[in-house]
């Protein structure tokens, strides 16, 4: 009789582990800290998600599993293969940078956002959006999505007294619950027609489910997909995103903006690609429609915004990130329809990368120019070269790769790789309509660039770069200049290794 008990793989599951310790570690710190000493914790925070993205480092050499049902050969409830490792550093590297643009935040909002409770939020809201990746059964995806998100809500109405943060919490929490319940249904159908929670087995039993049982399983994927849709802000779930973004703490923001939609997406291509592919005819189309649907409203609700009304560059950039999100999906939905499903992920990985690194470099100058400017106005960036030239050559690159134009070589590349998913997997029309979105985004893109090389009105405004804010732009603007250099890297880091 082989044994139930079974050792637990400590170093596959470290970088997830890590962070959530950390985060235990500052809550229990947080009671004998004095005031004075509080900053200490953001900065113990930054050090544990160091650590928890270089013990990425040590797993690169082969897959590994565990947690694994006994009796079944590589039936696992977490592995940490290329697709797990490229997901978390993503997320965990966003993470940093985020805890970066936090530390300088927290000091500028004073007692208004409790120190101890904000580093334990984010810290378990990171430990889960790592742990997401890496889960191979229905039930571990719940869980994880839910511990990702769950602090999140806490993150953004944790200002103190600020109506408008409450709002937003608000109506990102009832929203979001929503979109958990009825993916949870749809889990519990594809439970029921297979018997199984393990997407390697829910891949094979799927495919023989009783005639009985098809409406059933039809039923279950399409709800699955629902929620992992909310997460990724696709249309029509993507109302929450706008007013969560400006009620939010502006690094929250940015973290939403990028690890909100790697633990969305990273979500769905496991439930869709690896658990369901026999499905394909479901979400295949239900994916392209959403896809042309979502880029097509992000990038005119980006487009409509105007430039003096209060907090239009964070809902520029929330609009933005829903557009971004249109094109991510393509090769998702590519998938269904491609010989080399493998392929077709890789492009979405690759894609999330680059714009995971632009975006926070966006956001972290938002964050910068936030500190002067409480309203933080489109208009506010005028004539940000003549007080800042590093800091306005720098977004204005950020800016370029979004919209995918030289000298943002990765934003281009990244695009290219997705306009070629598209066209490989002959879904012709969604890549005429990802052209048609190319164009429009331009015309915003170029327009905020356009303005920080204008005179500005009245004396320039000196913006002060703080060390924590400095370090965040370094690190977004060398990834970013790395990778335009060698664009190749990317793919070639992102073999995703899920078959």
């Amino acid at each position: 009789m082989s044994s139930l008990v079974q050792s637990v793989d400590w170093l596959a599951i470290a970088p997830p582990t890590i962070a959530a310790v950390v985060g235990l570690v500052v809550l229990v710190a947080d009671l004998f800290v004095s005031e004075a000493r509080k900053p200490f914790l953001g900065w113990f925070s930054v050090a544990g998600l160091a650590a928890a993205t270089l013990m990425l480092l040590p797993l690169l050499d082969a897959d590994r599993s565990t947690f694994c049902l006994v009796g079944e050969e590589g039936v696992c409830s977490y592995t940490a293969d290329r697709f797990t490792l490229v997901i978390q550093f993503l997320v965990l590297g966003g993470a940093l940078l985020a805890a970066l643009l936090s530390v300088t935040a927290l000091k500028d909002e004073g007692k208004r956002l409790p120190e101890g409770e904000y580093w334990f939020l984010f810290l378990s809201s990171a430990a889960g959006a790592a742990l997401l990746p890496a889960s191979r059964d229905l039930a571990t995806l719940v869980v994880a999505l839910e511990v990702a998100s769950l602090p999140a809500f806490a993150l953004v109405g944790l200002r103190h007294g600020d109506r408008k943060s409450s709002e937003a919490a608000l109506k990102f929490f009832l929203s979001s619950v929503t979109a958990t319940a009825v993916s949870l249904l749809g889990v519990s159908f594809v439970y029921a027609a297979t018997g199984t929670l393990h997407l390697t087995l829910v891949a094979e039993r799927v495919q023989d489910v009783d005639g009985q049982l098809h409406t059933l399983t039809q039923t279950g994927v399409v709800l699955t997909l629902i929620g992992f849709a909310f997460k990724t802000a696709a249309v029509p779930f993507h109302f929450w995103v706008p007013d969560t973004y400006v009620g939010a703490p502006l690094p929250i923001a940015a973290y939403l903006s990028v690890i909100g939609k790697a633990v969305g997406f990273s979500g769905l291509i496991l439930v869709t690609v690896v658990a369901l592919p026999s499905y394909a005819d479901v979400w295949g189309p239900a994916l392209a429609a959403l896809a042309a649907l979502t880029m097509t409203v992000g990038n005119v609700g980006a487009l409509r915004q105007q430039a003096t009304r209060a907090y239009s560059a964070v809902r520029l950039l929330a609009w933005s990130s829903v557009g971004q999100a249109g094109y991510l999906l393509v090769p998702v939905a590519a998938a269904a329809y491609s010989g080399d499903a493998e392929k077709s992920i890789g492009s979405t990985v690759a894609y999330a990368l680059m714009y995971g690194a632009v975006n926070l470099g966006a956001f972290a100058v938002a964050a910068l120019v936030g500190r002067a400017h409480r309203l933080n106005r489109v208009a506010d960036y005028r004539g940000l070269y003549a007080s800042s030239p590093l800091t306005a050559l720098l977004l204005a690159f950020f800016l370029l790769c979004l919209a995918g134009l030289p000298p943002g070589v990765i934003g281009l590349f990244a695009k290219v790789t997705v306009f070629s998913a598209a066209v490989d997997a002959g879904l012709g029309w969604l890549a005429v309509v990802m052209a048609v979105n190319v164009v429009i985004a331009l015309v915003y893109y170029l327009q905020w660039t356009a303005l920080l090389f204008r005179a500005p009105e009245g004396e320039p405004v000196k913006h002060r770069l703080p060390a924590p804010l400095t370090a965040a732009l370094a690190l977004t603007g060398v990834l970013g200049i790395a990778l335009s250099g060698a664009p190749q890297l990317v793919l070639r880091f992102t073999g995703t290794g899920l078959f």
